[in-house]
């Protein structure tokens, strides 16, 4: 199970997020699919998912590079890094051109073989630092 569980978590990065698949929805992500980021709005269901990666594949040309994968039970957590552009608005931050790179955690729930949940963190003060929003820290001496 868990192989085909990582298998279906490694479609929605790879296919879903970085090949632009929106159309895959119904393949890999439950209807009922609800997202919990702190930083994100709430989304639900197949057009929440869409909605939601589309934001960064628009704002940031997102790409979400996979670090590390483990899955247990029901679950697959995912280490990956965030890179792309800033080329288009973003939380109501204006296109800079500037280029981003966030740290991030998923932890998707897998049920009927599609992702029911998506549960993440990512770096969100980082990104803001790289785009001129959040002033970065002064380098130690």
């Amino acid at each position: 199970m868990s192989a085909e569980n990582e298998a279906v978590v490694r479609r929605f990065f790879e296919e879903f997020c970085n090949g632009r698949r929106l159309d895959i929805a119904d393949e890999i992500i439950h209807p009922d699919w609800t997202i919990y980021e702190p930083h994100d709005p709430p989304a639900h269901g197949r057009e929440g998912a869409k909605a939601i990666v589309s934001l960064y594949q628009d704002s940031v040309d997102g790409h979400w590079e996979i670090q590390e994968m483990f899955s247990a039970g029901d679950k697959v957590v995912t280490r990956w890094v965030g890179t792309g552009t800033h080329n288009a608005e973003v939380m109501g931050i204006p296109p800079t051109g500037r280029d981003i790179r966030v740290d991030a955690m998923t932890i998707h729930r897998i049920q009927d073989g599609m992702i029911i949940e998506h549960t993440g963190v990512w770096d969100a003060l980082t990104f803001l630092q790289q785009l001129g929003v959040v002033e970065a820290p002064a380098a130690a001496v």
